[in-house]
């Protein structure tokens, strides 16, 4: 495995936990939960020591294991990023709000266990869009929402922002984008 320059912002997870604190979404890039023990482990506790606090509002930071956790709770779920003491609390918030944002677009405003799980797919992209192997590629959640819908900026519908498009719209898109994957 290469190292990481020490310079290149990095985070340790990105982890989504229903209302009770349990595993919707996680994705670890850190070796220091290797095992889904110690990762459930990690959950359980990071949920106890974040479900008394109100993060509706605002995004909450913590310092909780020698690592700096930010976390947000939209609708029944909590998102949760975490990285590395020494890492920048404002680029880790930006993370955390590309991810909660986008996963609002995608699943166009129905932020819910439910909804979350009906597309998994989307969400499980959406991170890899976000966060490769820790390392953040892309903070900006209509970018993020447009990739992972698969949309290019000559489709039509382009210049509608994703979560106003209606189905019709959204069928045309893909129709499009079949139609032309096909003549090449």
């Amino acid at each position: 495995m290469t190292s990481i320059d020490p310079t290149v912002m990095t985070v340790k997870n990105l982890i989504v936990l229903d209302s009770e604190g349990k595993r919707i979404v996680v994705s670890y890039f850190s070796p220091e939960w290797a095992t889904v023990a110690q990762q459930a482990e990690y959950e359980k506790s990071l949920f106890n020591k974040t479900s008394r606090t109100n993060a509706r509002g605002e995004a909450e930071i913590i310092m909780f294991d020698n690592v700096v956790v930010i976390y947000k709770t939209l609708g029944d779920l909590t998102f949760y990023i975490t990285g590395d003491e020494n890492e920048n609390e404002l680029v880790l918030f930006s993370v955390l709000h590309a991810f909660y944002e986008t996963i609002n677009l995608l699943l166009r405003g129905a932020v819910e266990k439910k909804t979350a799980l009906e597309n998994l797919d989307q969400v499980l992209v959406a991170i890899d869009e976000i966060v490769d192997g820790g390392l953040i590629l892309e903070t900006d959640p209509q970018v993020v929402a447009s990739r992972v819908s698969m949309r290019s900026a000559d489709s039509p519908g382009f210049d509608v922002p994703f979560a106003e498009q209606t189905f019709s719209q959204a069928f045309a898109s893909a129709k499009e984008h079949l139609a032309r994957s096909l003549l090449k």
